[in-house]
């Protein structure tokens, strides 16, 4: 191939976003400038993909087409009614088709992972017991308050999370019904879990599995019917569609014999006044059954549009992709000793674009403020709702308390918090480029502005 027909084809890939060929997807926001301290602007770098990811273009352009036909959903006889309750129960099927769902399962659409996994808390059978590690986000930590709750402490190898599992289910009562919940991505070190591996030790021991696939589902194929999960649930905004909406998928049973999340309209079939005064309500069997009020058909429509466009862009070239930024991102932080990168399974586990450090000699937040103020790069600090796990890494007393931002620590002083660098499909080149480069000039030469704890967040003084 001759060196013309070669910049013929790069340009082509560039202009086309082929993750094949190397380039990121369109984001929304992939042009906006923010100011620097130090004077000009600078091209954000968005970098917290972890906590939400930007809209895909495409995803936006889909949801700016539907608006003037918006209508309300199951209730209408007009044309936009009709038009608009098509769309929400295609979403539906194509998140099924998406998540390789089984027949027989139900496709709920919710308000985020958080609520998904709270409704199926609502749904357990009673004295259901739940096991869960304490490596897990609060969405699928806390939701349990009803339950018999077994907290699993955090593995240090996937087959050690296995064993543990195995042990906590051989010694529970196995006449009861039982749920394991877990992460198929931490949403602190990246890595991914063995969800297939614990999905069959929960069945050989007669218990059923729910996958928190937050973090997974924007950065990996994800299957049902190959991981052999029960229920699966993840949010749309960290899946490049906007806020607001979120699925919980899988089995139906425990679902429809469960009462209603909400109660309202859409939940009941039948309203009717009894002789005596009271009512009697028919609850739907289906979906409907927990999708009571004026459903959020934009913010389903956004998460279908974005699992279309993830499938046609194509899992394989997207992974490539940001396996060649997550070794770049780590590459850059080990040579810098002063950085310590949090992990749990080591340096070869497999994992999506998320990854913790902290900085010798620096207060986590600090330095994320620094990297926003004086480079442009948005990151997070904190705990990462994810208390129990940042502190077993972090080596901290599991009784210091903390917030879920960053805690009133001022700039180097010892903070428990962490600094998350996390992208994806929209990421280019150039916003990790400079994130590596940012941390070393910072390590080496120090913050170039003061800085102050102001509302338990660091910032620049004036």
């Amino acid at each position: 191939m001759s060196a013309h027909t070669t910049a013929t084809a790069t340009a082509s890939c560039v202009e086309s976003a082929d993750p094949a060929c190397g380039a990121p997807l369109p984001v929304l926001g992939r042009d906006v400038s923010v100011p620097l301290v130090t004077g000009g602007e600078v091209t954000y770098a968005a970098l917290d993909y972890a906590a939400s990811a930007p809209a895909l273009q495409r995803v936006w352009d889909d949801v700016a087409a539907y608006a003037p036909y918006y209508g309300s959903v199951h209730r209408g006889a007009g044309y936009l009614s009709q038009l608009s309750t098509d769309l929400f129960e295609n979403s539906r099927v194509t998140v099924a088709e998406f998540l390789d769902c089984r027949a027989d399962d139900q496709v709920v659409f919710t308000r985020s992972t958080t609520d998904s996994l709270n409704l199926l808390a609502a749904a357990l059978p009673a004295d259901c017991q739940v096991f869960v590690f304490e490596t897990e986000h609060h969405a699928s930590l806390l939701p349990w308050r009803n339950a018999r709750v077994t907290y699993l402490n955090a593995p240090r190898t996937p087959g050690e999370a296995v064993e543990t599992l195995q042990r906590a289910l051989v010694e529970r009562d196995p006449a009861g019904p039982a749920l394991v919940c877990v992460t198929g991505a931490s949403n602190v070190t990246g890595e991914i879990w063995p969800v297939r591996e614990l999905a069959a030790a929960a069945h050989a021991h007669g218990a059923r599995i729910v996958l928190d696939a937050a973090q997974l589902a924007p950065h990996h194929p994800v299957s049902v019917q190959d991981l052999d999960v029960d229920w699966i649930a993840f949010s749309g905004h960290k899946l490049y569609a906007p806020f607001g909406s979120g699925v919980l998928a899988g089995r139906s049973d425990w679902l429809r014999a469960a009462e209603p999340y909400l109660a309202g309209g859409g939940a009941s079939r039948k309203v009717a006044r009894r002789v005596d005064g009271g009512v009697d309500v028919e609850w739907h069997d289906s979906a409907a059954r927990h999708e009571a009020g004026s459903p959020n058909v934009i913010g389903v429509y956004s998460i279908a549009s974005a699992c279309k466009a993830l499938t046609e862009a194509g899992f394989e070239g997207l992974v490539e992709r940001e396996q060649q930024l997550i070794r770049k991102v780590r590459d850059g932080l080990a040579a810098v000793p002063e950085v310590k990168v949090l992990s749990l399974f080591g340096d070869d586990a497999p994992r999506v674009g998320v990854i913790s450090f902290v900085v010798e000699g620096w207060n986590s937040s600090h330095f994320a403020a620094a990297l926003s103020a004086e480079y442009g790069i948005g990151v997070r600090d904190g705990l990462f709702c994810a208390h129990p796990l940042v502190r077993t890494l972090l080596g901290s007393d599991p009784e210091t308390q903390g917030e879920c931002g960053a805690p009133e620590a001022a700039p180097g002083e010892k903070s428990l918090n962490a600094i998350r660098v996390s992208f994806g499909a929209g990421t280019p080149d150039e916003h990790v480029e400079r994130f590596v480069g940012a941390v070393k000039e910072l390590v080496r030469d120090g913050a170039a502005w003061n800085y102050r704890t102001e509302e338990g967040r660091c910032v620049p003084a004036p």
